[in-house]
């Protein structure tokens, strides 16, 4: 179930793109403005407005500890401000002085990339503020730009249509062409990583013209090569969909559309849970909180409207909204998995008799969890109790034994929820 808790009405023209980090909400506009709010209560902070770009600002985007905020624009820049003080950092001008249309920072905080609408792409050392290297697609505008969730790759979507998977070193590792006819809109990675036998696996979501939203896998194989395998294609919208983001848990996904809905999926199951119709244009942003159960949507309308999850129910017949558990692997990685799912229903048989569900026990200490966060191997645990574990046993998966490909944790939110509610109906 979701409720509308709040709308935010200060922008004076089109919201572009909006983004949350822990403690901050921020939108853009084609008014040349930022706006920064607080989430505790949706109040403007004192130097908000940011107006600093000349003409419409396109995206933005937070460091994952929310010191700061990056913007692009048709000014051909993108702006670093600062979150303490509202000031620009720093000024990174696109090669080429092309208008920008797209910019996105990886998790880690220590690169950035912009894109542009002559194709071209800049990769940025984030903390010295240096060019690293560039790169460009011809006869495409870049409009869609993404991270993995360990740092070292990102995707690009462009009007032609097309999803491109580069390295750091701006090496092309995959071209999926025509992912979108008439051109991609949006794209961006799921949180968590699956890594099993030779094989590393991502899952990406991609919207765009079609109106359609579409959810990929991306493998790694052991000889390095990648390959894109599409596994859902998403029609709850009637027209072109403009953006889409995931939870931070990778549990649900979010789009908005031309038609003037927002739609929310169950991403594992690819199940519409929701329909929301609360704007009277085009739903061009839509964002997740990381750290609570709100989502914010943007539009044409020049506002913002800021939703609550009230809890992990589906106004679908009061299903509850299923964990995402790791995508389907590669043949590589089945045995592995058989083995998991023994290991799993073994380690259920402990938790019988204290009445609890094994689901909210960590599977490190087997209690009840309090802080739960999903790892790179797909699990969720006591936060405690996995960070002791990364810090003692060389970042390997207590369920799986496998390296943990990046020691990012994800707060699960709906998991989190479950608990309450089973500890309030007891």
């Amino acid at each position: 179930m979701t409720s509308l808790i709040c709308t935010l009405q200060d922008h004076r023209d089109d919201v572009n793109w909006c983004a949350f980090s822990g403690k901050l909400f921020a939108s853009c506009s084609g008014d040349k403005t930022l706006r920064i709010y607080n989430t505790h209560d949706f109040s403007e902070l004192p130097f908000s407005p940011l107006t600093g770009h000349g003409y419409t600002v396109h995206c933005c985007c937070f460091t994952s500890c929310g010191q700061f905020l990056a913007s692009c624009s048709t000014d051909a820049t993108t702006l670093v401000w600062s979150m303490s003080t509202g000031e620009i950092e720093a000024v990174l001008e696109h090669p080429g002085r092309s208008p920008v249309r797209i910019c996105a920072l990886s998790p880690d905080s220590a690169h950035l990339v912009s894109g542009a609408s002559d194709g071209s792409l800049a990769l940025w050392d984030f903390p010295s503020k240096q060019l690293l290297r560039s790169g460009a697609v011809s006869d495409t505008t870049m409009v869609a730009c993404c991270f993995s969730p360990c740092s070292q790759l990102f995707m690009t979507g462009s009007t032609y249509g097309d999803l491109r998977l580069w390295d750091l070193d701006m090496n092309q590792l995959h071209a999926e062409k025509n992912a979108h006819d008439l051109g991609v809109t949006c794209c961006t990675f799921a949180p968590s990583i699956l890594s099993g036998g030779q094989s590393v696996q991502f899952c990406v979501a991609s919207c765009g013209q079609d109106s359609h939203l579409k959810i990929w896998a991306v493998n790694k194989s052991g000889y390095g090569g990648y390959k894109m395998q599409l596994l859902h294609t998403l029609t709850g919208q009637s027209a072109p969909v403009l953006c889409c983001a995931f939870s931070s848990d990778g549990q649900l996904l979010v789009s908005g559309s031309v038609d003037k809905t927002v739609a929310i999926y169950d991403a594992k199951n690819a199940i519409l849970l929701y329909t929301l119709n609360q704007h009277e244009r085009l739903v061009t942003a839509c964002c997740f909180s990381p750290t609570s159960p709100l989502i914010a949507t943007g539009s044409m309308d020049k506002t913002v409207n800021i939703w609550r999850l009230e809890d992990g129910c589906s106004d679908r017949g009061g299903k509850s909204l299923p964990e995402l558990s790791a995508l389907p692997s590669s043949e590589e990685s089945v045995g592995l998995r058989s083995k998991l799912q023994r290991k799993v229903e073994g380690l259920k048989s402990d938790s019988v008799c204290s009445g609890i569900p094994d689901e909210f026990l960590c599977p490190i200490t087997r209690e009840l969890m309090r802080e739960p966060v999903i790892a790179a191997d797909g699990y969720s645990y006591e936060r405690e109790a996995i960070e002791s574990w990364i810090n003692t046993k060389n970042r390997s998966s207590p369920m799986t034994n496998l390296p943990l490909l990046t020691t990012l944790l994800t707060p699960n939110h709906t998991l989190k929820m479950a608990i309450g509610r089973w500890q309030t109906s007891r």
